[in-house]
């Protein structure tokens, strides 16, 4: 009966092994228990959006693009600045869209918050009596 108990591992100790196990697993490579590495699914090919710019927003579009060049241009690939063009393009339109409100400084905001549903108050509870001073002890 005492070899069992001392083959026998706390929970905390195993508890301790499993994070262990599961951080390793976690840090290793997808080949290293054998198994093919998975591979990347290939992305279906989207037909090139043909986004309708104004004149004011292309050089927008075209800044844009260049200063993320100019900052990252080194670390992407060919396809990613080309995702990077289609990118911007894409959100360009909904940009002249919010640009397109026009507003004050003193404006309040759009929406105020407001409960879904309208509850009448609670009337204050009525004391029955109040409270008199506490009767003396003689």
């Amino acid at each position: 009966m005492t070899q069992e108990k001392d083959s026998a591992i706390s929970r905390r100790e195993f508890a301790r092994r499993v994070a262990m196990v599961s951080a390793a697993a976690s840090l290793s490579p997808a080949n290293l228990l054998g198994a093919e590495p998975v591979a990347a699914l290939p992305r279906p090919q989207q037909a090139p959006a043909v986004t309708n710019l104004s004149p004011q927003s292309q050089p927008e579009v075209d800044a844009r693009i260049q200063s993320i060049l100019a900052q990252y241009g080194s670390r992407l690939s060919e396809a990613q600045k080309n995702d990077l063009h289609r990118l911007a393009t894409e959100a360009q339109p909904p940009l002249d869209r919010v640009r397109a409100f026009i507003v004050e400084n003193g404006d309040g905001p759009a929406l105020y918050l407001r409960p879904l549903i309208e509850r009448e108050a609670k009337p204050a509870p009525k004391l029955s009596s109040p409270p008199g001073p506490a009767p003396k002890k003689s």
